[in-house]
């Protein structure tokens, strides 16, 4: 049976509570919801790459394509990307974003997608996405 390994980029802070930022099994990789929060400093806080969505979704696919990476995927591997707003008014905006993104990102098939709106998340944070990649 493959183990199961835990992922956590050096970018990352240690979750605050018995969860991982990513999990590995065989060539199934789960990246747990990732916000919008700067690369970690020793020390400090976790802190929100801005106020903006734009700023907010562009670290947020940033910090899931770390983790992605720290298990060995890209965002080709990606099957599905599940994106969580505070605000429906968000909608057009992050689907604006996230194009462009994925457009630089030069895939070769778009991940089947789920938006939703989950009002949940700490308080300035807008976005939250979690990524399910299957490695070949």
């Amino acid at each position: 049976m493959t183990e199961k390994t835990a992922l956590t980029p050096a970018t990352h802070t240690t979750p605050p509570a018995k969860f991982s930022h990513g999990v590995k099994k065989g060539n199934f990789l789960q990246v747990a919801g990732q916000v919008g929060f700067l690369p970690a400093v020793a020390g400090q806080a976790p802190t929100p790459a801005g106020p903006t969505l734009r700023e907010q979704t562009l670290q947020t696919l940033a910090n899931v394509r770390a983790v992605l990476e720290e298990g060995g995927a890209s965002w080709d591997d990606a099957m599905m990307i599940r994106v969580y707003l505070t605000d429906v008014d968000h909608f057009a905006e992050m689907n604006e974003i996230y194009n462009a993104y994925f457009e630089e990102q030069g895939l070769k098939e778009a991940p089947a997608a789920r938006t939703t709106v989950y009002v949940g998340l700490p308080k300035g944070l807008l976005i939250e996405i979690d990524a399910l990649a299957v490695l070949s």
